[in-house]
């Protein structure tokens, strides 16, 4: 499977927190399947990190890799293919953030791990 993680998703992960299912858990640490960490949730997370709202170890921009290569975690980028998804998304969430992962679910065919319902309720994407 080929598996991309929403930001609370890889956080958990990597902390090793009780919040996330022992079947997200197994799937990402399955060295069959391939498993990505958008650049929008290194975003995502350097936004709140400055703002105060996410607190790290370190700052996301080495954080990050840093925890995405400890774990076999690939890098996913945007591009203006991905933008253009965003034709075929309806308009049921505003975060602009889980919009453009939810395009890469989209571009790449992707299954999305989450637990965050505003993104469930796309009928379009795979979900985990």
């Amino acid at each position: 499977m080929n598996l991309l993680l929403d930001t609370h998703i890889f956080l958990w992960f990597i902390t090793n927190d009780n919040r996330l299912a022992d079947k997200y858990y197994d799937a990402i640490s399955n060295l069959d399947n391939e498993i990505y960490l958008s650049v929008v949730s290194v975003w995502e997370a350097m936004i709140k990190y400055q703002l105060g709202k996410l607190p790290l170890p370190e700052s996301p921009d080495i954080y990050f890799p840093k925890q995405r290569e400890n774990h076999l975690i690939y890098s996913l980028a945007i591009d203006e293919s991905t933008i253009t998804q965003l034709a075929k998304l309806p308009p049921l969430h505003r975060d602009p953030f889980d919009r453009l992962l939810l395009c890469q679910c989209l571009q790449h065919d992707l299954i999305m791990i989450t637990e965050d319902r505003a993104i469930l309720s796309y009928p379009m994407i795979n979900f985990f």
